[in-house]
């Protein structure tokens, strides 16, 4: 078996929403980048605004897309 890949974790906050549930997040690091929901806040249907202080995985390969896994309160 392929040993699975370790996901990078970072808080950010969103700056603007886009469709499809996407959204525009500047993390910590000043790092720009395009989040989308996971599947189980859209399961649960977790409602995000832009200001709201949010939790993101992101793959070591691509660093411009991540998914946003929990609201911070």
């Amino acid at each position: 078996m392929a040993v699975k890949e370790e996901k990078i974790e970072m808080e950010g906050e969103i700056i603007e929403a886009l469709r499809n549930r996407m959204f525009r997040l500047r993390l910590d690091n000043g790092h720009e980048m395009i989040g989308y929901t996971a599947g189980r806040m859209k399961r649960y249907r977790i409602r995000m605004l832009p200001g709201d202080r949010v939790r993101v995985e992101l793959s070591p390969y691509d660093l411009d897309r991540g998914r946003i896994v929990y609201r911070l309160r």
